[in-house]
């Protein structure tokens, strides 16, 4: 039996969704937004993005391993604009990678992002969208801003579905909501 949540009510897009708050460190707690499997919230969140980047002038989305990947898919299809996958773990068959490290909220350990030798000319000289599904720390975010400038790529804007925490942090990130950091205290 699944246990019973406090949840967090979000308006995204037109839809609702009712998130789960997680203990993601001592005293810390947030509304968890996992876009897997939820058709629905990604075409919504792709259409939402679109039309907020629709002044800017890009080749490429860039995402980082795994949650945000259907978005990335998403924003891809309908916009005829390419997509590529920061991967977290190195494979053999992706040759010579440019790598950086992060370390998520959710995980709270080192994670690297990997740009697999087949993305890299895709990537150089190319005007890229960065896309995640939450921003929280932003150690993602610069982990892909690294690999992205090893590159050669230009980092033209900067998107999630949400931005999470400190809201005056994010002013620069093209996102549909803002998720609130439960702190224990406050």
């Amino acid at each position: 039996m699944v246990a019973e949540r406090e949840r967090y009510q979000v308006e995204l897009a037109g839809k609702h969704r009712s998130l789960p708050i997680f203990e993601v460190a001592p005293g810390v707690r947030i509304a968890v937004f996992n876009l897997l499997g939820d058709t629905e919230i990604v075409s919504a969140c792709a259409e939402g993005l679109l039309a907020k980047l629709a002044a800017i002038e890009y080749d490429l989305f860039v995402t980082p391993e795994a949650k945000s990947i259907p978005l990335a898919h998403e924003l891809s299809r309908r916009s005829g604009k390419g997509y590529v996958v920061l991967r977290k773990v190195y494979k053999s068959y992706m040759g010579d990678t440019v790598s950086a490290e992060t370390v998520s909220i959710t995980t709270g350990e080192p994670q690297q992002l990997f740009l697999d030798e087949k993305d890299r000319a895709r990537v150089a000289q190319s005007r890229v969208v960065l896309v995640d599904d939450v921003v929280s720390t932003g150690s993602t975010l610069e982990g892909m801003r690294q690999v992205m400038g090893q590159a050669g790529a230009t980092i033209v804007a900067e998107a999630a579905v949400f931005t999470e925490g400190d809201p005056e942090r994010w002013t620069e990130i093209v996102a549909l909501g803002h998720l609130p950091v439960f702190v224990e205290g406050d």
